[in-house]
């Protein structure tokens, strides 16, 4: 207001007026308080009026086709926002009253120890819904990407562990499976008596 008055106009003139701008005596307006930096940080802002210099709010809206559990359909795609996260996954909300899971071992095509380092306490996030149990009001979600493979789809199955894996040699027997523990060996000695 004061450099608007100072030069017999109004604020509206100094916004919309780049000349009366630059006839403002920026010394003038130094204090102990207010330093050059502000006065021309004010001065630059007066240039651009209306533009808000805070971050874009993103409108969130769940998807207006699905009101109940009844209208989810397995295949869904859905935004939804994370309202809890556990060790054993993140609950979802998407717009129906019962929050959907997303299971620890669906979050990422990758290995996820901890759901905290994928997803956020109400982090806006895209699911797919896989599963839907009205009786049990329970909603399954993934927010794996469909279209790139999964690291176990690149790769063939791996032998149950503990197991070796040999290859027989024609002609000799099957290897039969060490009994693991003491337990084990006493059933099969007792299985081998009873057979006889």
């Amino acid at each position: 207001k004061a450099m608007a008055a100072d030069l017999n106009c109004d604020i509206k003139d100094l916004i919309q007026k780049p000349e009366l701008r630059k006839q403002v005596n920026r010394k003038k307006y130094i204090t102990e308080t207010v330093g050059e930096l502000t006065i021309n940080d004010i001065l630059k802002e007066l240039e651009k009026p209306g533009r808000d210099p805070r971050e874009q709010i993103e409108e969130f809206r769940f998807d207006d086709n699905v009101k109940t559990m009844d209208d989810l359909k397995p295949g869904m795609k859905l935004p939804g926002i994370v309202t809890n996260i556990t060790n054993f996954g993140a609950f979802v909300d998407i717009g129906v009253k019962q929050d959907g899971l997303v299971h620890i071992s669906q979050l990422s095509n990758t290995f996820v120890s901890d759901p905290n380092q994928v997803v956020k306490l109400q982090q806006r996030v895209m699911v797919t819904v896989t599963e839907v149990d009205p009786s049990r009001k329970r909603i399954a979600l993934t927010m794996k990407d469909a279209s790139s493979p999964t690291q176990s789809g690149n790769r063939e199955p791996r032998p149950a562990a503990g197991k070796p894996q040999h290859a027989n040699k024609p002609g000799s027997k099957p290897a039969t499976a060490a009994p693991l523990n003491p337990f084990q060996a006493k059933l099969a000695e007792l299985k081998k008596k009873m057979d006889k």
